[in-house]
């Protein structure tokens, strides 16, 4: 059962990078093709599975700690491959937005799975 809410929370980060892209995108006059949002994505895909490994997510992965390492090392190693490796822009205005929805989405999660865990425990 560990495994499986593991590989949930997993699927539910990057279900928040895609859908934060594919906004990005559709407000970008950008288009939502697949492989569009795939490109878009990567670097930050790529840097929330190094965020997954730092903080060993897999072993508590609704914590909010683990939320928080996560969120950082997204943003922060996101942007760096977006500019460095996938030559795209870091505009101060992207990375604020990045950070700030990418927050809220990996954070958030996590945070409403607790307050619902919290409320079967205690029966409310």
């Amino acid at each position: 059962m560990k495994r499986q809410a593991a590989l949930g929370a997993l699927v539910a980060d990057i279900v928040g990078i895609v859908v934060f892209v594919t906004v990005g995108r559709r407000n970008h006059d950008e288009g939502v093709a697949p492989t569009g949002v795939l490109e878009t994505a990567a670097p930050f895909i790529i840097a929330l599975l190094a965020g997954w490994l730092l903080a060993r997510a897999w072993r508590s992965p609704v914590v909010v700690r683990t939320g928080v390492i996560v969120w950082i090392t997204t943003v922060a190693f996101g942007m760096v491959l977006r500019k460095v490796v996938f030559d795209d822009g870091t505009a101060t205005a992207f990375v604020i937005v990045a950070t700030v929805f990418t927050g809220a989405v990996l954070n958030g999660w996590r945070l409403a799975a607790r307050t619902r865990r919290a409320r079967l425990t205690t029966g409310s």
